[in-house]
């Protein structure tokens, strides 16, 4: 099952639109005050938030008619793929740790991280809506015996996406603290630190890991990539609560350089892991379905 030119057009259209009307068109709204400064939502007021959800909205929906008859499926990659130029454009999670010397700042600066992907996974929510818009404008109205099939599928699938999510924050963190580690050291406290990795690692690290656990949420639970995305938004605040106590946070502030982190996780900027575990997912999941097309097609 290859895909085609068309076909691989329609995909580079749609990440394309997101890229430069987001990513390129709109890094004014996200570009950050300082040099060495990171994308984060303190970036933007509240006009800037506003504009930042009508651009989305705007580029999912054109990406949608752009990669029409299959804007369903393709569109969903263009927001995400905006919000990946901005991830790489600006700083790291290091230089936010040395702009907050004292542990009561790095604290409070990590209060506002725990909670920031769900601003970014909101984003991506707008870019899913103006998909489902897009639909309903060039497509007819679902009959009434079809509404209420979908709401008993929908009834069906409950437990398999609670256990989606559950599975894709477990393996996102496993796999994360294995492939974005960069240099490790001995600590006292912990037993050992790592240093900030560099932004093509965590890239690659949070794809894989994203990408393995879409593939495992369809293979094993039939389920959709809308729950390893979800849970991408969570690995940040559950590994922020786990691995960077006040205690630890005291600790690294006094003992080591703010290029170390009690955890891999800790190294990764919340847009980074909202839009790079989008489109790990999305592609894990499409995989999966490859996979077995080719076990039934190939194999048999």
């Amino acid at each position: 099952m290859e895909l085609s030119w068309p076909m691989k057009l329609r995909i580079a259209a749609a990440t394309g639109i997101g890229a430069v009307l987001i990513g390129i068109v709109g890094w004014p709204l996200a570009v950050p005050a300082e040099p060495f400064g990171v994308v984060s939502t303190t970036n933007f007021g509240f006009g800037g938030s506003i504009t930042l959800v009508a651009l989305a909205f705007l580029v999912a929906l054109l990406a949608y008619f752009v990669s029409w008859p299959y804007g369903r499926q393709i569109a969903v990659l263009a927001v995400p793929a905006g919000l990946a130029i901005w991830a790489v454009r600006g700083g790291n999670m290091a230089a936010m740790m040395q702009m907050s010397p004292t542990a009561g700042q790095r604290q409070q600066l990590l209060e506002t991280v725990r909670t920031e992907p769900l601003f970014w996974l909101a984003i991506v929510a707008v870019g899913f809506l103006a998909i489902e818009v897009g639909r309903k404008i060039s497509s007819p109205k679902t009959s009434s015996a079809q509404t209420q099939e979908k709401s008993n599928w929908r009834l069906n699938i409950y437990l398999s996406a609670a256990l989606a999510v559950v599975a894709s924050v477990l393996i996102g963190q496993f796999c994360i603290g294995i492939l974005a580690v960069d240099v490790r050291i001995f600590d006292s406290k912990l037993g050992s630190a790592v240093a900030q990795p560099a932004v093509g690692q965590i890239v690659f690290a949070v794809l894989i890991s994203f990408g393995i656990a879409g593939f495992v949420a369809k293979k094993l639970l039939n389920a959709s990539y809308i729950w390893p995305i979800i849970a991408c938004a969570l690995v940040t605040p559950f590994a922020s609560s786990t691995y960077v106590k006040e205690d630890i946070l005291a600790h690294f502030t006094g003992q080591l350089p703010a290029v170390f982190f009690p955890h891999p996780i800790a190294c990764i900027l919340p847009v980074q892991m909202v839009a790079f575990g989008t489109l790990g997912s999305i592609i894990g999941y499409w995989l999966a379905i490859r996979y077995n097309y080719w076990r039934k097609h190939e194999i048999w």
